[in-house]
């Protein structure tokens, strides 16, 4: 396990393969193997309490802020990115520049196997992001998104709603 500049609240499960530093992880997170999660000293990377962490994950929050909420599930094989371009190369850089922005991932939401979410989005509370999905905009609560690129596939129903927030 490589690790620094971290802060972990109580009941928390890291798999030994997993990397991580420049982090803020809450109470009862759970980050399953070969997982690399990682900001920056700017950017410290917040994993907010009981989350989730699927295998193969990796959240890459060394350019901006990454915020992952509360009671967020995230699926194996899943890439969060706060920078994305051609970092070798000087040429394609001139034409196509690295962007990047922080992103937020909504308290309760879920994140499907294999979602690929961009620099700059975030997703709303209770948002649903379908398997394999590209997720390069920002959607609001209660939205069930897939594609790619990602869109609305549909808001969940007012009695979806209120059964969500029952309790």
């Amino acid at each position: 396990m490589k690790f620094s500049n971290i802060d972990l609240g109580n009941n928390v499960e890291i798999d030994p393969s997993t990397s991580f530093n420049n982090i803020r992880i809450g109470d009862n997170v759970k980050i399953a193997k070969r997982c690399s999660v990682y900001g920056s000293a700017a950017h410290i990377l917040e994993i907010r309490n009981d989350s989730y962490v699927g295998m193969n994950t990796i959240i890459d929050g060394y350019a901006e802020k990454v915020i992952i909420g509360t009671n967020v599930s995230i699926a194996p094989n899943v890439h969060i990115m706060s920078a994305s371009g051609p970092n070798a190369s000087k040429a394609l850089q001139r034409v196509f520049p690295i962007t990047s922005g922080p992103v937020t991932i909504g308290d309760h939401s879920w994140i499907g196997a294999g979602a690929v979410i961009m620099p700059g989005v975030t997703l709303g509370k209770y948002c649903i992001v379908a398997v394999n999905s590209f997720v390069n905009k920002s959607f609001p609560d209660f939205t069930i998104i897939g594609g790619a690129p990602a869109k609305v596939i549909r808001e969940m129903t007012e009695a979806e709603k209120a059964k969500i927030l029952s309790e």
